[in-house]
């Protein structure tokens, strides 16, 4: 075997205090010579009398490419997997040399472990698979809060795209709901490392709220440094949607209850009130006290309508449940609508499908829900002049009536609670809050749903649906 130790240096065996393996191969692929960390890796011998074959040390299935890698040219990269001394099998890469000597070929191999880097680089990569392709929203920011990772689940439940939000600070998607001490209090806790969890409401891209439970962690480094933040979100806007829709329930059963003992203890005395005052107009010739007792009669008169009107949405409904067409409830609605002196400056446009199915309600009552939606879609303009565009149409299994008026519209705080009980965005004495909570019970009670959507200063749409079952 020819003498290559001139190979290493004049000053000795410097290639053993290598932390790289170093390896010399021959025309043939034996391993001539090998440096300190290649012989206590891989159990070759440096300067063996009968040299190994490289492929003693390869796994099979390895040793084909290994054979296309050696370089004809005089370096080249090189990645391949080794058996280590104990019979476990490393990955390795580094460099190849190929050096001539007269009509000799050899290969010098400076090859380095990173069996532990692919180990994170797989782990990584199924890591990221993993948060990529989960139903549930993910988002990762840097340091600063800026988001640099989003997967396609929290661009679905967002509206936005991954371009759209990345380089953005999450407050992007702020609904405005939560206080700065709320924000303060989050970031005070996964600033010092620890991890948040709760419950936030943001606004999708079409400003639509959508609600998560939100877990917060650190991404800390090797230096224990916060290099980010990781946010998974599970998505529970339906399950808010029906607690508050429960809420809603249970609030109107208990007013329901209220409203029947309301009109057993005040019905009876206003029924005396009402007596008195209609046997002292008939018998007085005084006019101012005349007037005084119109006015007392008009009142009596407005207290037993709002209480009948409570006792109605309390008790079971004793009209007659049969097939009914939309279509023609709404121009009744409308013809008594129209006779108002509210609506000569109001334009009304039907856009009906006159395709549209028979569904099993009580005629009275749904004509009614049409009758209070359209009044406050009147009240809305006070005075001025408009359009309100009613729309009937087939949806999927259910059939939706929009009532849309360009009126002043009803601001975002009071849309929650526009369909509670005795709640009125009108003047004093010109509501008493019992129009939209009656209707909602009608509408609900035929299995139905009212939704409403309104812009300040442009107007608003009410969408009517039932289903389309029953008939």
């Amino acid at each position: 075997m020819p003498d290559l130790s001139f190979l290493f240096s004049q000053y000795g065996r410097v290639v053993d205090l290598l932390p790289e393996m170093v390896l010399i191969l021959d025309g043939e692929n034996r391993i001539l010579d090998a440096n300190k960390t290649a012989v206590d890796e891989l159990g070759v011998v440096a300067l063996p009398s009968r040299p190994k074959y490289i492929f003693d040390i390869i796994p099979e299935n390895e040793r084909t490419a290994f054979r296309k890698a050696l370089p004809f040219s005089d370096q080249m990269s090189l990645e391949t997997k080794f058996y280590k001394r104990d019979g476990a099998v490393i990955d390795v890469t580094g460099l190849v040399r190929l050096l001539r000597l007269g009509r000799e070929k050899y290969w010098i191999l400076f090859l380095r472990d990173i069996t532990e880097e692919k180990r994170k680089e797989l782990d990584l990569l199924r890591f990221s698979n993993v948060i990529h392709n989960t139903i549930n929203p993910i988002q990762i920011t840097d340091a600063g809060g800026k988001m640099i990772y989003v997967n396609p689940a929290f661009e679905k439940v967002s509206g936005y795209s991954s371009e759209e939000l990345i380089g953005k600070n999450p407050k992007i998607l702020s609904s405005g709901k939560h206080s700065k001490e709320f924000w303060y209090e989050v970031w005070t806790q996964i600033i010092s490392g620890k991890v948040w969890v709760g419950r936030v409401e943001n606004l999708r891209k079409d400003g639509e709220p959508f609600f998560t439970e939100l877990v917060i962690s650190p991404i800390i480094d090797t230096h224990g440094i916060i290099a980010g933040y990781l946010g998974a979100h599970r998505d529970i806007t339906e399950q808010i949607i029906l607690e508050q829709q429960l809420v809603r329930s249970q609030r109107m059963e208990s007013i329901g209850t209220l409203a029947a003992g309301i009109a057993h203890e005040v019905g009876n005395p206003l029924t005396a009130i009402s007596s008195l005052v209609q046997v002292i107009q008939r018998t007085s010739t005084d006019e101012f006290a005349k007037e005084k007792l119109d006015l007392i009669n008009s009142q009596v008169n407005r207290i037993t309508r709002i209480i009948r009107e409570l006792v109605d949405f309390s008790r079971p409904s004793t009209h007659e449940v049969k097939p009914t067409n939309l279509n023609r409830i709404i121009k009744e609605a409308l013809n008594i609508v129209q006779y108002g002196k509210k609506v000569k400056d109001i334009a009304f446009t039907l856009e009906l499908d006159e395709q549209l199915p028979d569904i099993a309600v009580v005629p009275d009552q749904i004509v009614q829900v049409f009758i209070n939606i359209l009044m406050n879609a009147v009240d809305s303009f006070d005075g001025r002049n408009g359009i309100i565009t009613v729309h009937s149409r087939k949806h999927e299994q259910k059939i939706e009536i929009v009532i849309k008026d360009t009126g002043k519209g009803i601001e975002s705080s009071s849309l929650e609670k526009i369909f509670e009980p005795f709640y009125t965005t009108k003047a004093t004495g010109q509501g008493a809050g019992l129009g939209l909570w009656v209707s909602y019970g009608i509408v609900k009670s035929f299995g139905g749903d009212i939704f409403v959507e309104s812009v300040p200063e442009q107007g608003s749409t009410f969408i009517i649906s039932f289903p389309l079952k029953g008939v």
